[in-house]
């Protein structure tokens, strides 16, 4: 039985009192937000310039998105830093040379950078536990798939518990040995995952392909998801890149956050990254690009010229009016916490896309993109309540160079994780290594208290 047919099972007058459910619940919810700035609550763990509480400490990177000058922070182009070392030279030594994903996880989870040889140890221990068992993918994968691929890579992840005989040993080798078999599965499971969602739902022909130990995690992914195999080495260079774009961006970001708070109740490897994995699946975090290729989708419905930067303006005014796409307010893939006047992921991202569209003859969309990048952040920034600048996130891209790779939109979020898991992997051990108290920050009580009554005298 399905939730529409639960819902349906109800009989009438048991419906309209789970209406009435709703709205109690709605207004039991309800917080006067007045209270919120009586009290100094930093609402999102922000405060009151949007800026991130500062609640610990890490040596796995940093995020910079302003200088000091003269002790006064301003604006600056972002920076973003792999265990101390600029993620733009990272992604510019490698992508000509080699495949840089799996040299960066390397330096995330050791803090340092490979030599030749630690980096083919590492490679080769890597492809070594890639394997997923025939049993696995037909028990867990093919049983019910997910329309939404990252609840089957919870599902996948979790049900690995059962399957590792020291599941619930937080050791350092223990978890480190965790660690790399989930960044080594993850490309495996979202890809069977998404062939069996087409298969089931779309009756799709279901082709589950081995991962090939030459390859690289990026060549690896276009060639399992597409029927022939086959990629250009730009591609390959381009999603390597975004892989690396992706690994880790800081401890507060909210699914690495999150992995912090799980990890420090002192639980299993597998229900950490799992809860991780559900952070991501959400539009504000992991999901975001793909809300940015749905606003694009609209804009060129609503919008005649899409070469009119008038017309343009006039479609992104109604969105912030909340007249337009989901009225939300948000023109997604811009604006940032940390990065003021851009964001280094973005900048590298956009280089790539541009160089993507050539190749795709897609050169007039990149412009497309372009113009609403200006515009939005000209919006943005006149709007009274903006403090500082606003610049395009990597969201803003991203999306777009996956749809000129021919990635599906499901396995938008999915790649993210395969990516994000060598951060949350390190910052999971450094939390471990670390021997934290259990994350628990304060919630104050703003209700009111009341006089137990009798059933009888209820009303």
């Amino acid at each position: 039985m399905n939730n529409d047919e639960s819902m349906m099972a109800l009989d009438e007058s048991l419906t309209a009192k789970f209406q009435d459910m709703v709205v109690d619940s709605m207004k039991s919810g309800a917080i006067d937000l007045n209270l919120y700035q009586e009290y100094d609550v930093k609402r999102g763990l922000r405060d009151s310039t949007g800026k991130g509480v500062l609640t610990g400490l890490t040596e796995i990177s940093d995020v910079s998105g302003y200088r000091l000058v003269d002790g006064v922070k301003e604006p600056a182009d972002g920076k973003l830093y792999y265990q101390g070392y600029d993620v733009e030279k990272l992604v510019g030594s490698g992508i000509e040379k080699r495949f840089a994903f799996e040299e960066v996880t390397y330096l995330l989870l050791f803090g340092h950078l490979p030599n030749e040889e630690q980096l083919s140890v590492f490679r080769g221990i890597l492809t070594s536990l890639q394997e997923l068992s025939g049993q696995f993918v037909r028990d867990v994968i093919m049983k019910a798939p997910s329309p939404n691929l990252m609840n089957g890579l919870q599902k996948s992840v979790l049900t690995l518990y059962s399957y590792d005989s020291n599941s619930d040993d937080i050791s350092v080798p223990n978890v480190l040995r965790q660690s790399l078999q989930l960044i080594a599965k993850l490309p495996l499971i979202s890809v069977y995952n998404y062939h069996a969602y087409r298969h089931f739902h779309y009756f799709d022909s279901l082709v589950i392909k081995p991962a090939k130990k030459e390859l690289s995690t990026a060549e690896n992914i276009l060639q399992m998801l597409r029927p022939n195999g086959k990629y250009t080495q730009l591609e390959a260079r381009v999603l390597d890149a975004a892989l690396v774009l992706h690994a880790e961006h800081g401890g507060g970001n909210n699914s690495t956050f999150t992995n912090h708070v799980v990890t420090s109740s002192g639980t299993d490897t597998y229900s950490a990254v799992a809860a991780s994995i559900a952070s991501l699946k959400g539009p504000r975090h992991g999901g975001a690009n793909l809300k940015v290729q749905q606003m694009f989708a609209e804009l060129h419905k609503e919008v005649s010229d899409v070469t009119s930067e008038t017309q343009i303006r006039a479609y992104l005014q109604k969105i912030l009016k909340k007249e337009a796409f989901d009225q939300s307010g948000l023109i997604y893939g811009m604006g940032h916490a940390v990065y003021t006047l851009s964001d280094p992921r973005e900048r590298i991202l956009k280089l790539y896309a541009e160089k993507l569209a050539q190749e795709k003859d897609m050169t007039e969309e990149f412009k497309l993109y372009d113009r609403v990048e200006k515009i939005a952040a000209e919006l943005l920034m006149n709007r009274s309540h903006v403090i500082k600048p606003v610049c395009a996130n990597v969201d803003f891209y991203s999306g777009f160079i996956y749809t000129m790779l021919g990635i599906p939109q499901e396995m938008f979020t999915p790649i993210f994780a395969i990516s994000r898991i060598s951060g949350w992997s390190a910052h999971r051990l450094e939390e471990l290594v670390n021997r934290g108290k259990i994350i628990r920050p304060a919630y104050k009580y703003v209700g009111h208290h009341s006089e137990y009554l009798d059933m009888e005298d209820r009303g």
